[in-house]
């Protein structure tokens, strides 16, 4: 069964609108008409509105916690970026505000759905926030259903979870300010309808246009498998920067093996062992370390990622570079946060976030000390990161589980420190934050493998990782802008 609902003007709507039309052209000399939308842009204007009750009839519905705090709702049967309509939410100059469309549609439970629609806003900020899509599943009664399967994050481990609403997230920009909103979905089996909320949220004087909302029945989502492995080993033979890679290879091959698509090797590994400063252990990125690596990742057909010290003009970096397949050199990123060693052995910070695109999935880098401090990874994750890689000496493991559940992203750290010590660990975290493999002997290596198209969904939190951009605070910089 293939389920598509959409916005359409009813047909008795059209006919009450050529009488209306016909009326106002009568009274148009004695009795001005006021603007349909006060401060809309001239685009709005020219399309024709309607009163809210008017969508109704579509089935879409205009709700508010509060009347108080009703925003106003309009339904434009020309609007929208081919004309076929456009449901608008519209604040005043009050701060707060809060409005929805809302639609009831059947579904199949146990099937797979694609919803998608179109947004278009003025006056606001920070859409992410103010003009959210949620879909929630539904029993017959109107009651949530809960996950088709167990679930065993940290909280109530085993539980199946209720099915939390799904949040739809932007796909891309259109022309004349129109964005797509989508996403692909699983019924839970128990859910006969679902309902969905095109929202506006708190900032004033702005307006949401939202437009073609469609629901499609489509394939199964496909698992996305990546195998990610870490390396424990600190590389304390050799004498060149060379030597010290070479004994990185036996591992490396044996996590090829194991199939895994990504190795995560600890930081600054040319220097370790060396007695040199890291002025005398840099090297220009790409260079012969990345050319070595490259050699090997083509070889076994997989990602590395290598912590490295970067020679770059008269500056240098503590740096981690991703190598590809190809045996080329797919990105690096120059740690941002530095210690007091390093800020006085003269290290500079980088100040970019770059995530990267892999065969399985995006990836992002972080170093040591960054781990201390949440803005890295949360930088990391905002840019898309599905996947953190972390070459770290030694650090707190409290933060790294903090960092990957707060994140809701996978991290894979690779550490100098031995296990007895009680600090770093060389391991996969998952996105609850908890440990799925640990190396904890030098010299071993460990894989795991995962489905990075499979949500975690927790009791009473649902899929945390997919709220996070629409819950997560307005940017400093962005608070003014709301509060105008």
């Amino acid at each position: 069964m293939r389920t598509t609902q959409s916005i359409r003007q009813p047909a008795a709507w059209q006919q009450f609108s050529v009488y209306v039309c016909g009326l106002l052209v009568l009274v148009a000399f004695v009795v001005p008409v006021p603007s349909a939308v006060a401060g809309a842009s001239p685009s709005a204007k020219a399309a024709s509105p309607s009163t809210a009750s008017d969508a109704e009839a579509d089935g879409w519905k205009a709700i508010a916690p509060r009347d108080e705090i009703r925003p106003d709702f309009q339904y434009m049967a020309e609007g929208g970026p081919d004309g076929r309509g456009a449901l608008v939410i519209e604040a005043d100059q009050r701060e707060g505000l809060q409005g929805t469309w809302v639609k009831t549609i059947p579904v199949e439970g146990g099937r797979t759905y694609r919803f998608q629609t179109m947004r278009r806003t003025e006056g606001i900020a920070v859409p992410r926030r103010t003009a959210v899509v949620r879909l929630i599943w539904q029993d017959s009664k109107g009651n949530k259903v809960v996950r088709d399967e167990k679930s065993f994050p940290t909280y109530r481990p085993g539980d199946y979870p209720t099915a939390e609403p799904e949040y739809v997230h932007d796909v891309k920009e259109l022309s004349s300010g129109w964005v797509e909103v989508a996403g692909v979905y699983a019924a839970p089996k128990a859910a006969t309808q679902l309902f969905v909320e095109l929202n506006y949220r708190w900032e004033p004087s702005g307006r949401v246009e939202w437009s073609m909302p469609e629901l499609k029945e489509v394939p199964a989502v496909v698992p996305r498998i990546a195998r990610l492995a870490t390396i424990h080993l600190i590389p304390v033979a050799g004498k060149t920067r060379a030597e010290k890679c070479e004994q990185f290879a036996p591992l490396i091959a044996e996590a090829a093996s194991k199939k895994a698509d990504l190795v995560v090797l600890p930081e600054t590994l040319t220097q370790v062992g060396m007695g040199l400063n890291y002025v005398d252990a840099a090297e220009t990125i790409p260079g012969p370390s990345t050319s070595y690596f490259g050699q090997l990742a083509k070889q076994h057909d997989l990602y590395i990622v290598a912590g490295l010290v970067e020679r770059d003009g008269h500056l240098v970096y503590n740096t981690s570079v991703l190598i590809g397949p190809d045996g080329n050199m797919v990105g690096k990123y120059r740690k941002v946060t530095l210690p007091r060693g390093e800020v006085e052995a003269g290290v500079a910070p980088g100040y970019e976030y770059p995530v990267f695109e892999t065969r399985f999935g995006r990836v992002g880098m972080m170093i040591c000390y960054d781990g201390f401090f949440p803005e890295v990874a949360r930088e990391l994750s905002n840019a898309g990161a599905e996947v953190i890689a972390w070459p770290v000496a030694g650090c707190n493991p409290m933060l790294a589980q903090a960092r990957a559940c707060e994140n809701h992203v996978w991290l894979v750290s690779s550490t100098y420190t031995d296990v007895s010590a009680s600090w770093m660990v060389s391991a996969i975290f998952d996105p609850a934050g908890s440990i799925v493999a640990q190396a904890t002997k030098f010299g071993t290596v460990v894989v795991h493998e995962v489905d990075l198209a499979k949500p975690m969904y927790w009791q009473s939190l649902g899929d945390f990782r997919a709220q996070v951009p629409h819950h997560r605070p307005a940017e400093h910089h962005e608070v003014p802008l709301i509060r105008k």
